[in-house]
């Protein structure tokens, strides 16, 4: 976000408060944990931060430090002009150790401009469903994945919602029409750039489960965050339960802050599931 003033504490403290947080959870859970799912929704601002310097190393750092399995990125950009026509996705998946997949949501700038889905687990499918257009286009990007110790795969929808309220409910409804049959798991992931208590937020709770992040609820805008517009849902309501999910203290490295979930996977025989 150009032309906003950072207070420059805020910048200088940026970097050792995720990574002590990030070496704390390190600790704690092995890559091989099994019955619990770590996700981190990210909206990387194509990896230009608060500074308005653009570095996926950073971002990449960030990623290894918190140790998810799941990371769902918005706002990333391939092989476009303005980001050195790198493939984003590909670069952070190859220096977080990662596998993944892009959504493409439009050309620009010579190239593309989307999400992405990281995954420390393979990918079995990858899915980029077109949502409703508006002033921008938008997809819903889906992977399947199979958790290790597990014999059920889990669904990851990774979203990007814009831009009026209007657009926004038109493309949740199309979401929810086409996770309908859905059958397993699924983590729904990202910024939706609705409030709670939206008409947006209100559709998509009468189904999913919208995790408490507690009272550090805002994400938005990451150095002194005032609104709550990024999720982590979840369905069916008798699994994926949440264990740990809240917003890390980053404020330079986009102009949103990442969202943290670690779920439990709960029983596959689950009734209902």
């Amino acid at each position: 976000m150009v032309g906003l003033s950072v207070p420059a504490r805020l910048l200088r403290a940026s970097l050792p408060l995720f990574l002590l947080w990030g070496c704390q959870r390190s600790a704690d859970l092995s890559p091989e944990t099994t019955g619990t799912v770590r996700v981190l929704a990210y909206n990387i601002h194509h990896g230009e931060g608060m500074d308005e310097v653009t570095d996926l190393d950073r971002i990449a750092a960030l990623i290894r430090a918190a140790d998810p399995d799941i990371v769902t990125l918005q706002e990333v950009d391939s092989v476009t002009d303005r980001t050195g026509r790198i493939d984003q996705a590909a670069v952070l998946a190859e220096r977080t150790g990662m596998h993944h997949a892009f959504g493409r949501f439009m050309p620009y700038q010579g190239g593309a401009y989307g999400m992405a889905v990281l995954s420390r687990w393979p990918i079995r499918e990858a899915m980029n469903w077109r949502l409703t257009d508006g002033e921008e286009p938008r997809t819903a990007l889906g992977v399947r994945v199979q958790p290790p110790g597990t014999d059920e795969e889990l669904l990851v929808v990774g979203i990007h919602f814009y831009r009026t309220a209007e657009e926004r409910l038109a493309q949740a409804t199309d979401l929810e029409e086409i996770l309908r049959a859905e059958t397993s798991p699924v983590i729904l992931a990202g910024d939706f750039n609705s409030t709670p208590g939206s008409e947006v937020m209100a559709y998509l709770g009468a189904s999913w489960t919208i995790l408490d992040k507690g009272d550090d609820r805002f994400t938005f805008p990451s150095y002194a965050p005032e609104r709550e517009i990024d999720f982590v849902l979840t369905r069916p309501r008798n699994r994926l339960a949440p264990v740990e999910h809240r917003p890390l203290r980053e404020p330079l490295l986009s102009d949103h802050r990442p969202l943290w979930a670690e779920l439990d996977l709960g029983p596959s025989d689950a009734p209902g599931s």
